[in-house]
């Protein structure tokens, strides 16, 4: 049991631990009511179809980085499918599993939520844990859901010192290096070829960079548009891949035995 929940028992050790030496601020959550509508009005989208130029702005802005969610829920599938070994990119389909994170994240906009886009924390979680039932999803998206009224619950997981929330990072987001890494040896790409390797490195350097400034900024009709470095890096991959000499993609129908694409290069 340990070795199937050591990120819940890492944060809960650690808070442990905080709570004791009193690096924990309670304030929020005594304040915090048990029951709340978790809706707010102001940030629905459904009230900001006004034609004004700050919703102008939005659409611009969120039309790239919606290309950057794209890829990374690509990415998200192939390390999942390597991980729990199925080809998920060709059953379910990534036609089925983008329509439904796009649908999920158009209804959260809507009633002003957050995205419900794919997080690469989840793989790592998957890689630790080695539960890959469905069943399990299902009943935490219900708990989810039940929690998600509960503004006493919300304090208390905003409570968290930001030093256990780092540590805790620093392995999930590990993993996904980790998994991402294993995914491209497993797919057999050749670094050897020029051509890859110049699209490996023109997407991490700009990603790595371009983030660390803030992304790119600039104006089109007045209307200010940012893109993030992950959607500088996903358009720059896009680009380069469909624009280089050498394309020798190739798809095989094998199954294969724990990669996520069956894709050779």
């Amino acid at each position: 049991m340990i070795k199937i929940l050591p990120i819940l028992l890492g944060v809960l050790v650690s808070y442990v631990v905080a709570l004791v030496t009193g690096a924990v601020n309670f304030s929020d959550v005594m304040q915090a009511d048990w029951f709340g509508i978790p809706l707010n009005p102001k940030a629905m989208g459904l009230f900001a179809i006004d034609g004004s130029p700050e919703f102008i702005s939005a659409v611009l802005t969120i039309v790239p980085i919606a290309l950057a969610t794209m890829m990374e829920h690509v990415g998200d599938v192939a390390s999942i499918s390597a991980t729990v070994g199925k080809n998920f990119i060709r059953d379910p389909g990534l036609n089925r599993t983008l329509l439904g994170d796009g649908l999920a994240t158009s209804m959260a906009g809507l009633l002003g939520g957050p995205s419900n886009t794919t997080y690469g924390e989840n793989t790592g979680v998957l890689a630790l844990t080695k539960i890959y039932d469905p069943r399990v999803i299902r009943i935490a998206a219900v708990f989810a859901m039940i929690l998600s009224f509960s503004p006493k619950f919300d304090a208390i997981i905003n409570s968290i010192p930001a030093g256990i929330i780092g540590g805790i990072s620093f392995v999930l987001y590990g993993m996904i290096s980790a998994i991402g890494v294993r995914n491209v040896v497993e797919n057999q790409v050749d670094f050897t070829n020029s051509r890859n390797l110049i699209i490996a490195a023109v997407i991490l350097v700009c990603a790595l960079s371009f983030n660390s400034v803030g992304g790119l900024t600039f104006t089109v009709a007045n209307v200010a548009i940012n893109l993030s470095g992950l959607a500088i890096a996903a358009i720059a991959g896009i680009l380069l891949n469909a624009v280089l000499p050498g394309n020798t993609y190739e798809f095989d129908d094998s199954t294969g035995t724990g990669e996520g694409a069956s894709l050779r290069v």
